[in-house]
Protein backbone atom coordinates (compact mmCIF):
# COMPACT_ATOMS: atom_id res chain seq x y z
CA UNK A 1 0.00 0.00 0.00
CA UNK A 2 1.40 3.63 -0.76
CA UNK A 3 -0.06 7.03 -1.27
CA UNK A 4 -0.70 6.58 -5.05
CA UNK A 5 -2.70 3.62 -4.32
CA UNK A 6 -4.99 4.81 -1.89
CA UNK A 7 -5.30 8.29 -4.15
CA UNK A 8 -6.77 5.55 -6.85
CA UNK A 9 -8.99 3.74 -4.46
CA UNK A 10 -10.53 7.28 -3.06
CA UNK A 11 -11.20 8.91 -6.07
CA UNK A 12 -12.18 5.59 -8.43
CA UNK A 13 -12.58 2.64 -6.23
CA UNK A 14 -12.60 1.35 -2.64
CA UNK A 15 -11.54 -2.09 -1.70
CA UNK A 16 -13.69 -5.42 -2.47
CA UNK A 17 -16.45 -5.48 0.29
CA UNK A 18 -16.30 -7.60 3.15
CA UNK A 19 -19.39 -9.14 4.65
CA UNK A 20 -20.64 -5.36 5.35
CA UNK A 21 -22.75 -4.35 8.63
CA UNK A 22 -25.83 -2.56 7.92
CA UNK A 23 -27.80 -0.69 10.67
CA UNK A 24 -30.03 2.81 10.87
CA UNK A 25 -28.73 5.25 12.42
CA UNK A 26 -31.32 4.81 15.25
CA UNK A 27 -29.89 1.19 15.93
CA UNK A 28 -26.15 2.88 16.29
CA UNK A 29 -27.11 5.33 18.53
CA UNK A 30 -29.07 3.03 20.40
CA UNK A 31 -25.61 0.99 20.79
CA UNK A 32 -22.92 3.71 21.03
CA UNK A 33 -22.43 6.45 23.70
CA UNK A 34 -22.96 10.00 21.77
CA UNK A 35 -19.18 10.91 21.50
CA UNK A 36 -18.28 7.57 19.45
CA UNK A 37 -21.50 8.18 17.95
CA UNK A 38 -21.01 11.65 16.80
CA UNK A 39 -17.32 10.67 15.13
CA UNK A 40 -18.22 7.29 14.01
CA UNK A 41 -21.67 7.80 12.47
CA UNK A 42 -21.94 11.90 11.85
CA UNK A 43 -17.86 11.95 10.98
CA UNK A 44 -16.59 13.93 13.81
CA UNK A 45 -13.33 14.77 15.26
CA UNK A 46 -11.98 14.41 18.76
CA UNK A 47 -9.87 17.53 20.00
CA UNK A 48 -6.21 16.28 19.75
CA UNK A 49 -4.65 14.92 22.75
CA UNK A 50 -7.61 14.19 24.20
CA UNK A 51 -8.32 10.53 23.28
CA UNK A 52 -7.43 7.08 25.34
CA UNK A 53 -5.16 5.80 22.70
CA UNK A 54 -3.29 9.04 21.80
CA UNK A 55 0.13 7.84 23.90
CA UNK A 56 -0.56 4.28 24.69
CA UNK A 57 1.29 2.10 23.00
CA UNK A 58 0.06 -1.30 25.13
CA UNK A 59 -0.04 -4.74 22.84
CA UNK A 60 -3.01 -6.01 20.81
CA UNK A 61 -5.22 -5.27 18.11
CA UNK A 62 -7.49 -2.54 17.66
CA UNK A 63 -11.13 -2.90 16.32
CA UNK A 64 -13.80 -1.21 15.21
CA UNK A 65 -15.69 0.22 17.99
CA UNK A 66 -19.07 -0.32 15.87
CA UNK A 67 -18.50 -3.92 14.25
CA UNK A 68 -15.69 -5.18 16.04
CA UNK A 69 -13.50 -5.54 13.12
CA UNK A 70 -9.98 -6.10 13.92
CA UNK A 71 -8.11 -3.13 12.00
CA UNK A 72 -4.91 -2.09 13.29
CA UNK A 73 -2.33 -3.59 15.35
CA UNK A 74 -0.42 -1.89 17.75
CA UNK A 75 3.06 -2.50 16.70
CA UNK A 76 2.38 -0.70 13.53
CA UNK A 77 1.48 2.42 15.87
CA UNK A 78 3.83 5.28 16.54
CA UNK A 79 4.05 8.75 18.06
CA UNK A 80 3.20 11.07 15.64
CA UNK A 81 2.97 14.48 17.40
CA UNK A 82 -0.28 15.02 16.15
CA UNK A 83 -2.37 14.22 19.05
CA UNK A 84 -4.09 11.27 17.56
CA UNK A 85 -3.44 7.83 17.69
CA UNK A 86 -1.61 7.20 14.06
CA UNK A 87 -0.99 3.63 12.43
CA UNK A 88 2.07 3.02 9.59
CA UNK A 89 -0.73 0.39 7.80
CA UNK A 90 -3.84 -1.62 8.68
CA UNK A 91 -4.03 -5.42 9.29
CA UNK A 92 -4.96 -5.96 5.51
CA UNK A 93 -5.98 -3.42 2.59
CA UNK A 94 -9.18 -4.19 2.07
CA UNK A 95 -9.94 -3.11 5.94
CA UNK A 96 -10.11 0.32 5.25
CA UNK A 97 -11.94 2.30 2.69
CA UNK A 98 -11.03 5.46 1.34
CA UNK A 99 -12.92 8.95 0.44
CA UNK A 100 -11.95 12.28 -0.77
CA UNK A 101 -12.89 14.91 1.92
CA UNK A 102 -13.30 18.32 0.53
CA UNK A 103 -14.45 19.92 3.92
CA UNK A 104 -13.04 22.73 5.74
CA UNK A 105 -11.64 24.45 2.01
CA UNK A 106 -8.90 21.25 1.89
CA UNK A 107 -8.95 18.03 0.24
CA UNK A 108 -7.97 15.07 2.69
CA UNK A 109 -8.73 11.27 1.90
CA UNK A 110 -11.19 10.41 4.67
CA UNK A 111 -10.99 6.55 5.99
CA UNK A 112 -13.41 4.82 6.93
CA UNK A 113 -14.34 0.73 8.52
CA UNK A 114 -14.90 -1.36 5.17
CA UNK A 115 -17.13 -3.26 6.87
CA UNK A 116 -19.79 -0.91 8.80
CA UNK A 117 -18.76 2.32 7.26
CA UNK A 118 -17.73 4.59 10.11
CA UNK A 119 -15.80 7.04 10.05
CA UNK A 120 -12.46 6.66 11.40
CA UNK A 121 -10.49 9.70 10.57
CA UNK A 122 -7.75 10.76 7.88
CA UNK A 123 -4.55 9.28 6.17
CA UNK A 124 -1.26 11.23 5.25
CA UNK A 125 1.69 10.73 3.00
CA UNK A 126 3.94 11.93 6.00
CA UNK A 127 4.62 8.95 7.80
CA UNK A 128 7.34 6.84 8.86
CA UNK A 129 8.78 4.20 6.40
CA UNK A 130 8.24 1.47 4.76
CA UNK A 131 4.92 2.51 4.48
CA UNK A 132 5.64 6.30 4.49
CA UNK A 133 1.70 6.48 5.66
CA UNK A 134 -0.34 7.80 8.56
CA UNK A 135 -3.53 6.62 9.73
CA UNK A 136 -4.79 9.14 11.24
CA UNK A 137 -7.53 7.43 13.84
CA UNK A 138 -9.89 9.15 16.41
CA UNK A 139 -9.42 6.97 19.45
CA UNK A 140 -13.22 6.70 20.08
CA UNK A 141 -13.40 5.02 17.20
CA UNK A 142 -11.39 2.11 18.04
CA UNK A 143 -11.29 -0.39 20.54
CA UNK A 144 -7.91 -2.30 21.86
CA UNK A 145 -8.29 -6.01 22.07
CA UNK A 146 -5.84 -7.63 24.56
CA UNK A 147 -4.32 -10.55 21.92
CA UNK A 148 -4.24 -12.98 25.04
CA UNK A 149 -7.14 -12.74 25.97
CA UNK A 150 -10.01 -15.12 24.56
CA UNK A 151 -11.89 -13.55 21.66
CA UNK A 152 -15.35 -15.15 22.60
CA UNK A 153 -17.74 -16.55 20.59
CA UNK A 154 -17.93 -14.56 17.46
CA UNK A 155 -13.70 -14.88 16.44
CA UNK A 156 -11.69 -17.67 17.32
CA UNK A 157 -7.75 -17.81 17.28
CA UNK A 158 -5.45 -20.75 15.16
CA UNK A 159 -1.72 -20.64 14.72
CA UNK A 160 -0.47 -22.73 12.21
CA UNK A 161 2.89 -23.09 10.29
CA UNK A 162 3.77 -25.38 7.15
CA UNK A 163 6.64 -23.71 5.47
CA UNK A 164 7.31 -20.40 4.03
CA UNK A 165 4.45 -18.24 5.91
CA UNK A 166 4.33 -15.97 2.38
CA UNK A 167 2.66 -19.04 0.98
CA UNK A 168 -0.06 -19.95 3.81
CA UNK A 169 -1.00 -16.38 4.61
CA UNK A 170 -1.88 -16.07 0.74
CA UNK A 171 -4.23 -19.34 0.99
CA UNK A 172 -5.79 -18.29 4.18
CA UNK A 173 -6.88 -14.78 2.96
CA UNK A 174 -8.95 -16.65 0.35
CA UNK A 175 -11.52 -18.24 2.57
CA UNK A 176 -15.12 -16.65 4.13
CA UNK A 177 -14.92 -16.56 7.79
CA UNK A 178 -11.62 -15.12 8.13
CA UNK A 179 -11.32 -12.05 9.73
CA UNK A 180 -7.67 -11.57 9.44
CA UNK A 181 -4.28 -13.07 9.14
CA UNK A 182 -1.13 -12.41 10.27
CA UNK A 183 2.38 -13.65 9.49
CA UNK A 184 4.78 -14.33 12.32
CA UNK A 185 7.15 -16.59 14.48
CA UNK A 186 5.97 -18.98 17.08
CA UNK A 187 7.92 -21.99 19.30
CA UNK A 188 11.46 -20.92 19.62
CA UNK A 189 12.89 -19.22 23.45
CA UNK A 190 13.95 -15.74 22.62
CA UNK A 191 11.15 -12.71 22.48
CA UNK A 192 10.65 -10.75 18.73
CA UNK A 193 13.07 -13.08 17.16
CA UNK A 194 13.74 -11.25 13.61
CA UNK A 195 13.16 -12.71 10.01
CA UNK A 196 17.05 -13.38 9.44
CA UNK A 197 17.41 -15.13 12.96
CA UNK A 198 14.39 -17.22 12.20
CA UNK A 199 16.06 -18.11 9.22
CA UNK A 200 19.13 -19.20 10.32
CA UNK A 201 17.12 -22.47 11.97
CA UNK A 202 18.83 -21.83 14.80
CA UNK A 203 16.27 -19.67 16.98
CA UNK A 204 13.75 -22.73 17.24
CA UNK A 205 11.22 -20.67 15.99
CA UNK A 206 8.69 -21.77 12.90
CA UNK A 207 7.43 -19.20 9.86
CA UNK A 208 3.48 -19.35 11.42
CA UNK A 209 0.33 -17.26 10.73
CA UNK A 210 -2.29 -16.46 13.00
CA UNK A 211 -5.64 -16.46 11.74
CA UNK A 212 -8.68 -14.89 13.63
CA UNK A 213 -12.11 -16.51 12.21
CA UNK A 214 -15.46 -16.68 12.75
CA UNK A 215 -16.22 -20.14 13.64
CA UNK A 216 -20.11 -19.77 12.89
CA UNK A 217 -18.67 -19.79 9.22
CA UNK A 218 -15.56 -21.88 9.64
CA UNK A 219 -14.78 -24.14 11.62
CA UNK A 220 -10.84 -24.98 13.00
CA UNK A 221 -11.59 -28.54 11.24
CA UNK A 222 -12.30 -26.58 8.21
CA UNK A 223 -9.51 -24.92 8.72
CA UNK A 224 -7.21 -27.88 9.28
CA UNK A 225 -8.51 -29.59 6.00
CA UNK A 226 -7.56 -26.35 4.12
CA UNK A 227 -3.85 -26.57 5.88
CA UNK A 228 -2.79 -30.04 4.78
CA UNK A 229 -4.40 -30.13 1.39
CA UNK A 230 -2.06 -27.17 0.44
CA UNK A 231 1.20 -27.95 1.97
CA UNK A 232 2.92 -31.48 2.48
CA UNK A 233 2.53 -32.78 5.98
CA UNK A 234 4.64 -35.09 5.29
CA UNK A 235 8.25 -33.88 4.80
CA UNK A 236 10.00 -33.44 8.26
CA UNK A 237 11.32 -29.59 8.58
CA UNK A 238 11.24 -28.99 4.88
CA UNK A 239 8.37 -27.87 2.39
CA UNK A 240 9.85 -28.46 -0.99
CA UNK A 241 12.99 -26.47 -1.49
CA UNK A 242 13.23 -24.68 1.47
CA UNK A 243 14.75 -26.68 4.41
CA UNK A 244 15.05 -26.17 8.21
CA UNK A 245 12.69 -26.31 11.35
CA UNK A 246 11.54 -23.12 10.77
CA UNK A 247 9.47 -24.50 8.01
CA UNK A 248 8.25 -27.20 10.01
CA UNK A 249 4.52 -28.38 9.67
CA UNK A 250 3.12 -27.47 13.45
CA UNK A 251 -0.27 -26.85 15.03
CA UNK A 252 -0.06 -24.56 18.00
CA UNK A 253 -3.50 -25.81 19.61
CA UNK A 254 -5.06 -22.72 21.50
CA UNK A 255 -7.18 -25.10 23.81
CA UNK A 256 -7.52 -28.15 24.42
CA UNK A 257 -10.23 -29.09 22.17
CA UNK A 258 -8.31 -27.75 19.20
CA UNK A 259 -5.29 -30.31 20.40
CA UNK A 260 -8.04 -32.97 19.65
CA UNK A 261 -9.76 -31.83 16.78
CA UNK A 262 -6.23 -32.13 14.89
CA UNK A 263 -5.12 -35.41 16.14
CA UNK A 264 -8.68 -36.34 14.69
CA UNK A 265 -7.77 -35.00 11.50
CA UNK A 266 -4.70 -36.27 11.04
CA UNK A 267 -5.91 -40.13 12.09
CA UNK A 268 -8.60 -39.06 9.05
CA UNK A 269 -6.34 -37.55 6.88
CA UNK A 270 -3.35 -40.72 7.42
CA UNK A 271 -4.33 -43.02 4.52
CA UNK A 272 -4.59 -40.34 2.11
CA UNK A 273 -0.34 -40.49 2.31
CA UNK A 274 2.01 -42.75 1.36
CA UNK A 275 4.69 -41.56 3.96
CA UNK A 276 3.48 -41.02 7.21
CA UNK A 277 2.23 -37.26 8.67
CA UNK A 278 5.03 -35.47 10.77
CA UNK A 279 2.88 -32.38 11.56
CA UNK A 280 3.51 -31.42 15.40
CA UNK A 281 0.56 -30.45 17.34
CA UNK A 282 1.88 -28.05 20.49
CA UNK A 283 0.68 -25.89 22.92
CA UNK A 284 -0.29 -22.86 22.49
CA UNK A 285 3.30 -20.57 22.42
CA UNK A 286 3.88 -16.64 22.53
CA UNK A 287 3.05 -15.57 18.92
CA UNK A 288 5.80 -12.56 17.62
CA UNK A 289 4.59 -10.70 14.40
CA UNK A 290 7.05 -10.36 11.72
CA UNK A 291 8.04 -7.48 10.42
CA UNK A 292 5.93 -5.18 8.52
CA UNK A 293 7.09 -6.27 5.15
CA UNK A 294 6.34 -9.61 5.59
CA UNK A 295 2.56 -8.92 5.81
CA UNK A 296 0.26 -9.51 2.76
CA UNK A 297 3.28 -10.18 1.33
CA UNK A 298 2.00 -12.08 -1.90
CA UNK A 299 -0.61 -9.46 -2.73
CA UNK A 300 1.78 -6.50 -2.18
CA UNK A 301 4.77 -8.34 -4.28
CA UNK A 302 3.07 -9.72 -7.30
CA UNK A 303 6.35 -10.13 -9.14
CA UNK A 304 8.19 -12.16 -6.86
CA UNK A 305 9.59 -14.87 -8.62
CA UNK A 306 9.29 -17.44 -5.60
CA UNK A 307 5.76 -16.44 -5.07
CA UNK A 308 4.90 -16.96 -8.33
CA UNK A 309 6.52 -20.28 -8.41
CA UNK A 310 4.75 -21.77 -5.32
CA UNK A 311 0.93 -19.98 -4.71
CA UNK A 312 -0.78 -19.74 -7.98
CA UNK A 313 -0.53 -23.45 -7.99
CA UNK A 314 -1.53 -23.64 -4.40
CA UNK A 315 -5.08 -21.19 -5.09
CA UNK A 316 -5.76 -23.31 -7.93
CA UNK A 317 -5.68 -26.60 -5.55
CA UNK A 318 -7.84 -25.01 -2.82
CA UNK A 319 -10.53 -23.32 -5.33
CA UNK A 320 -10.91 -26.94 -6.87
CA UNK A 321 -11.10 -28.36 -3.79
CA UNK A 322 -12.75 -25.93 -1.32
CA UNK A 323 -14.63 -24.16 -3.74
CA UNK A 324 -17.22 -23.49 -0.92
CA UNK A 325 -14.81 -22.17 1.36
CA UNK A 326 -13.46 -19.31 -1.10
CA UNK A 327 -14.41 -15.94 -0.78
Amino acid sequence: MNWQTILKKAQSGNPTDRQKVYKSQEEWADELNSEQFRITRSKGTERPFSGAYCESFAPGIYACVCCKTPLFDAQTKFESGTGWPSFTLPLEDDLVAYSIDSSFGMQRVEILCNVCDAHLGHVFPDGPPPSYLRYCVNSMSLEIIDPNKSTGDKEAIAVLGGGCFWCIEAVFLQLNGVISVRSGYCGGEKANPSYKEVCSGTSGHAEVVEIRFDPSVLSFRDLLLVFFYTHDPTTLNRQGNDVGSQYRSIVFYQEEEQKITALEVIKQLKGEYTNPIVTEIAEKAPFFLAEQEHQNFYALNPNNNYCNFFIPEKLIKLREKFPYFCS
